[in-house]
């Protein structure tokens, strides 16, 4: 049977369903598929698509996200791939757009991240695990919005993603929308993926400053490199996964957000 679905860049695109031989290109959403039972259907995924790791070794490997083995792809003849406008090169995407059917989401906000989920259930044949996903992100992140709330969780905060130079996560993100859901606000005010100087930072004078574990690996000795510039900071490592992959890995970032406050009160 044939069934047609418009992405979200409206694009529309039409596929044989259910698909059954699926690549993903983004790991958040290669995880998501897993989790909606697609064992046997995924046959490709990149290089980062580590969870859950077991899978991982068993799939052909197509590349990173930002270059991806096109000849590879073609050989491996998908029914469906699922990309993502951020993560994948466009150029690259186009290019795939030609010979098969290429569905791209596009996220800014947790809200965007359950529709994802939802679409994607639509597009593979799991609306009722996707629809169970999404119950549980929704009655989590709720709980998180009122536990800071409660608390009085209301920090001025930085979030740091890549070193020589220094990025921030700014507005118009995804980890900016769970950091709101936590009680922190964004001190840097540009938008997406701004580079930014320690000194900078320090006008800015964040409570805390979050160092992300990806894409740039973070560990304790940046946190005393940045903190001979800004002494007065709480400067905290976190698990960049939970705060920037929007697909089921939000059900297990409930639980690590529930902890993550309660050392902010």
């Amino acid at each position: 049977m044939q069934k047609s679905f418009t992405d979200q860049l409206g694009q529309e695109i039409t596929i044989n369903f259910p698909p059954q031989r699926i690549i993903s290109v983004v790991p958040s959403q290669t995880e998501l598929l897993f989790d909606l039972g697609l064992d046997q259907e995924i046959i490709g995924l990149t290089k980062f698509c580590i969870h859950p790791i077991e899978k991982f070794a068993e799939r052909t490997k197509v590349g990173g996200t930002k270059k991806l083995n096109i000849d590879l792809i073609r050989d491996l003849k998908p029914d469906l791939i699922i990309g993502n406008k951020e993560e994948n090169t466009q150029s690259d995407i186009e290019e795939l757009a030609i010979d098969f059917p290429v569905w791209m989401s596009d996220i800014f906000t947790l809200d965007d991240a359950m529709k994802t989920i939802s679409q994607i259930g639509a597009l593979v044949d799991r609306v009722p695990e996707a629809s169970y996903l999404n119950h549980l992100i929704n009655a989590g992140f709720t709980d998180l919005k009122t536990l800071a709330l409660q608390n009085y969780i209301n920090k001025k905060m930085a979030y740091l993603i890549w070193r020589k130079p220094y990025m921030a996560a700014g507005k118009n993100t995804f980890i900016d929308d769970v950091l709101l859901s936590n009680g922190m606000t964004n001190v840097v005010s540009q938008s997406r993926y701004p580079s930014v100087t320690l000194s900078e930072l320090k006008a800015l004078n964040p409570e805390l400053i979050l160092l992300s574990s990806e894409p740039y690996p973070f560990a304790e000795k940046h946190i005393e490199e940045i903190n001979m510039v800004l002494p007065n900071a709480k400067i905290m490592l976190v698990d960049g996964e939970m705060f920037s992959w929007y697909g089921s890995r939000l059900v297990k970032a409930v639980q690590y957000f529930f902890e993550f406050q309660k050392e902010l009160y």
